[in-house]
């Protein structure tokens, strides 16, 4: 995996002409981020190390979004409940022993009502037991320069040395958000559980903004008695995504209103150009001694930068560099090159392409074949 550092080299102009005033002053720390570029708008106290409290979430739903598109594990798959998730308290679904949901319901129930069974039910699934999953959710976080964070535990329940930012949510927020399916589940106000049982369980968002703010869909509240209330919030208007964090704030209304302005403000003052878009044809890999002598490169998602509105795409240009040839065996996820975007002759922002797919080294057969046609084509 590649760390954040190297996702995008974030711009420091539109931070530096960020607002004049605290947007959250009631805020312990917050932060304001652009979800394509990384680029952070507005910051207090953005790398404190604090209880998260159910932000902490985010990380469990990034962990399974991630097996699903690895094909670990399937939304259609049944989840059992163990005692042990079943005996978590705080917010929950009410799961009983042995009882068995699908990931996709799971899922409702951990980004609607932030349930904090459904999460030690997920990662049972996912790794055996909550410990072991707790390292898979250390390792990711250290893979994405989260150096704020630790966890103990996969649900945000008060534990000791349970921390983090809202510069590392932020980050692991920008991340999830990649899987934009996420929204479908993070989005929602309301939906049911257990719609075929006798006692159907009515599910209300958690966080109201995905009702009350236009462009909200996302994407997770938290609160405990130590960590106050907190919030990472995303709202997308026209091609503008924005993340806000805010920790440590003293009651549902004021954290919302902070949040509110802050998103207010990015979308008055800032749009987007956009460079490719998810699914854009980017070019193409040529591998070595590949089962696949070439690889198409496609845009995992949208690649844009951040600007002050009225500045347009003023001198902004990108440039494309792949590595010429790679050497099978190539893993999913390997960077092969970078997008690297100018302002004028400044460097503005830098993300890494990645090889879409695995490509095995090819068997000796394969690399014979293509060598003798390659003589009868006279080496072309």
């Amino acid at each position: 995996m590649i760390p954040a550092s190297a996702w995008a080299k974030e711009s420091a102009s539109p931070q530096s002409s960020g607002p004049q005033t605290d947007l959250a002053a009631n805020a312990r720390s917050a932060v304001l981020m652009d979800a394509d570029s990384g680029t952070v708008v507005y910051e207090k106290n953005s790398h404190s190390a604090l209880p998260p409290a159910s932000i902490t979430k985010i990380m469990t739903m990034l962990l399974v979004m991630e097996a699903i598109d690895d094909d670990r594990i399937k939304l259609t798959d049944q989840v059992s409940t163990s005692e042990y998730a079943a005996s978590m308290g705080g917010s929950q679904i009410f799961l009983e022993p042995g009882e068995q949901m699908t990931v996709n319901d799971m899922l409702k129930g951990v980004a609607m009502a932030s349930g904090n069974d459904a999460s030690v039910a997920l990662a049972e699934k996912l790794a055996g037991s909550e410990e072991e999953f707790v390292k898979m959710m250390n390792k990711r976080a250290e893979e994405l320069g989260m150096k704020d964070t630790r966890f103990a535990n996969c649900n945000g329940l008060p534990a000791a040395g349970h921390v983090s930012s809202a510069h590392d949510i932020a980050v692991m927020s920008r991340e999830l958000l990649k899987h934009p399916e996420i929204t479908k589940y993070t989005g929602a106000y309301q939906d049911y559980l257990r719609k075929d049982k006798e006692k159907p369980f009515w599910l209300v968002n958690t966080n109201k903004l995905v009702r009350f703010y236009p462009g909200a869909d996302g994407l997770k509240t938290g609160f405990t008695s130590e960590a106050k209330f907190c919030l990472s919030a995303t709202a997308k208007r026209d091609n503008l995504r924005m993340i806000v964090v805010v920790m440590g704030e003293p009651n549902t209304k004021t954290r919302n209103a902070e949040v509110s302005k802050l998103l207010d403000y990015a979308f008055s003052q800032y749009s987007n150009v956009q460079i490719y878009k998810a699914g854009d044809t980017i070019g193409k890999l040529k591998i070595e001694k590949g089962e696949s002598a070439e690889l198409p490169l496609t845009a995992k998602h949208s690649y844009s930068v951040l600007v002050r509105k009225g500045e347009g795409g003023k001198e902004i240009r990108h440039e494309l560099a792949i590595q010429d040839k790679v050497t099978a065996p190539v893993t999913a996820g390997q960077q092969v090159g970078k997008l690297i975007v100018y302002r004028g002759n400044e460097v503005i922002a830098e993300f890494p392409i990645e090889a879409p797919q695995h490509v095995d080294k090819a068997g000796y057969w394969t690399l014979l074949k293509r060598s003798t046609g390659k003589l009868f084509l006279g080496g072309k």
